[in-house]
C-alpha cells in the first residue's frame, strides 16, 4: 500500500540559487551551514557519516561515561526546518578546480559555485613504527567505541584471571594536552568504578595508568599554574606522569621508548597531536601549511582561489606574525560563521572581511569536580568552580541540537551517578567505520 503524500510539503525549486557545497559535518561545517540556512543559496553538506559528533566528549564515550548517541546527532535533524540545506551521505574522492565539481566515491559528480573544506583533522603519528596500526586515537565516534571495547575487555580479562594469577595491566596515554589529560583522569576513575560498582575482582595496585609526553609539563597552551594543578590532581588520582619521554615504536601489546624500555600494555591511547595530511584538504595543491592544513587568505578563501574556502582544523588560518590559529572547536565554529558571512558578501558583490579569532579561553577537565579553565584575562579557575564552568559550557553546546531539558537531565544524572548502562562491550565496535 503506497504512503499518502497529502501531508508531505512540496519542496521549493531552488535550482536557480548559487550552490554551496560543504565537505564535512563537524563544528566548522555545521557552523557554515547554519550561517547560510534560510538564505538565498542552496547548501549541500557532504559527509561520510550522517551525524555530527560532539568531539570534546569522545573521551567520555571511550571511558564508559556516556553512550555514543549522547554525543552524536543526525545532521538532517539539525537542519530539518531549513529548506535550502540538504545532506548527502557520501565520501568525497577529489576536487576538480577547473570544472567546479567534486568527485564522490560512488563515481558521481556534484557541481558547486562555492566549495567549503571542513574535513577536520586526524591523529598524527609522526612516522613512529606501529603507531598507526596498534595505538588507539580518539578523534571519531568509531575510535571511541573501539577504545571502550578495548578497555572493558582488558578489565574483564583481568577479572577472569584473578582466581588463578592476578593480572597486571598497563594503560599508556601518549600526549599531555587536553585530550590526554582528560582521558587519563577518566580512565583512572573507570578502573575504580568497575571495582566498586561492578564487583570486578581486580587489584587496583596492579592497574597502571601512565601518561607520557615529550613536553616538560602538561597542558602547554595553558598557564603554568593550570599545568601544576592538573599534575597534582592526576597524581592524586593515581596517574603516573613522565615528561621528556619519546615513543619510538608501538607493538600490538607493547610500547618502546627512546631510553630502551619496552613496556607490555593493554592499550596505547594516542593523543599526541593531529594532522590534516592525507585528507581532501591536503590534496588541493599548493604548499601545505602546518600539520598538512590548507593555506587560506585572511578571508578564509584558499590562496589563488575565488570560490574555495576552508575552515576549522583543515585550514591554516593566519593569526598574525607568521602564526596560525590553533586547531580547536571554538576556532572551527568561528571560522565557519565567518565563512558563511563572506560567501553571502561575495554573492551580494560586497568585499570580504578578514577573520579575527576571538579567544574566549580554554578549559580541560581532570575528573569529577576537577577542572582548569583559563580566560584571556583574569586568573586561572580550577577545582570545583572550574569543573562547573566546564560542565556548563559543554552542556550548552552539546544540547544545542536537541531538547535542552531532556539531555541536561539525562547527561547530568549519568555523569553524577555513573550507572552500569554505558559499560557494555558492543560486538561490532571493532569493525565500525
Amino acid at each position: 500500500m503506497a504512503m499518502s503524500t497529502d501531508s508531505v510539503p512540496a519542496l521549493p525549486d531552488l535550482s536557480h540559487l548559487p550552490h554551496v557545497v560543504i565537505i564535512g559535518g563537524g563544528f566548522g561545517g555545521i557552523a557554515v551551514a547554519k550561517g547560510l540556512a534560510k538564505k538565498d543559496v542552496r547548501v549541500t553538506i557532504v559527509d561520510q557519516h550522517n551525524f555530527h559528533t560532539f568531539s570534546p566528549l569522545l573521551y567520555q564515550v571511550a571511558t564508559a561515561q556516556l553512550e555514543p548517541a549522547e554525543v552524536a546527532y543526525p545532521i538532517r535533524t539539525i537542519f530539518g526546518k531549513s529548506m535550502n540545506v540538504n545532506v548527502r551521505h557520501a565520501k568525497v574522492r577529489g576536487v576538480d578546480h577547473a570544472r567546479n565539481v567534486i568527485h564522490l566515491e560512488n563515481g558521481k559528480e556534484m557541481a558547486y559555485d562555492h566549495l567549503v573544506i571542513a574535513t577536520g583533522a586526524s591523529a598524527s603519528y609522526f612516522g613512529i613504527p606501529g603507531a598507526s596500526t596498534y595505538a588507539m586515537p580518539l578523534y571519531s565516534l568509531a575510535d571511541a567505541r573501539k577504545l571502550r571495547n578495548r578497555l572493558l575487555l582488558a578489565l574483564e580479562e583481568a577479572d577472569a584471571a584473578a582466581e588463578e594469577s592476578p593480572m597486571s595491566l598497563n594503560f599508556v596515554i601518549v600526549g599531555g594536552g587536553p585530550t590526554g589529560v582528560e582521558t587519563s583522569g577518566a580512565l583512572s576513575e573507570l578502573i575504580r568504578t568497575v571495582i566498586r560498582r561492578d564487583g570486578l575482582r581486580i587489584d587496583p595496585s596492579r592497574m597502571r595508568v601512565l601518561l607520557v609526553d615529550m613536553a616538560p609539563r602538561l597542558l602547554t597552551p595553558f598557564p603554568e599554574k593550570a599545568s601544576s594543578y592538573a599534575l597534582k590532581e592526576l597524581e592524586h588520582m593515581g596517574v603516573e606522569i613522565e615528561f621528556g619521554r619519546s615513543v619510538v615504536e608501538v607493538e600490538e601489546h607493547a610500547i618502546r621508548f627512546a631510553d630502551g624500555e619496552r613496556l607490555q600494555v593493554a592499550a596505547v591511547i594516542w593523543a599526541a597531536g593531529v594532522t590534516a595530511g592525507g585528507s581532501i584538504a591536503d590534496s588541493l595543491g599548493g604548499a601545505p601549511g602546518p600539520g598538512g592544513r590548507v593555506r587560506v587568505n585572511t578571508d578564509l578563501r584558499l590562496l589563488e582561489s575565488e570560490n574555495i574556502w576552508a575552515v576549522g582544523d583543515a585550514a591554516a588560518v593566519p593569526s598574525g606574525e607568521g602564526m596560525f590559529c590553533p586547531q580547536l572547536a571554538p576556532v572551527a565554529m568561528q571560522t565557519g560563521r565567518h565563512c558563511a558571512a563572506q560567501i553571502l558578501r561575495v554573492e551580494n558583490n560586497e568585499p570580504t572581511k578578514p577573520f579575527t579569532y576571538k579567544n574566549k579561553g580554554i578549559m580541560a577537565t581532570i575528573g569529577r569536580h576537577r577542572a582548569v579553565a583559563t580566560l584571556p584575562r583574569g586568573p586561572v579557575i580550577s577545582g570545583f568552580l572550574g569543573w562547573l564552568a566546564w560542565l556548563g559550557l559543554h552542556l550548552w553546546y552539546l544540547v544545542g541540537f536537541r531538547n535542552r531539558l531532556r539531555v541536561m537531565m539525562n547527561w547530568t544524572w549519568r555523569y553524577f551517578d555513573w550507572p552500569s548502562g554505558p559499560r557494555i562491550i558492543v560486538a561490532d565496535a571493532e569493525t565500525a567505520d
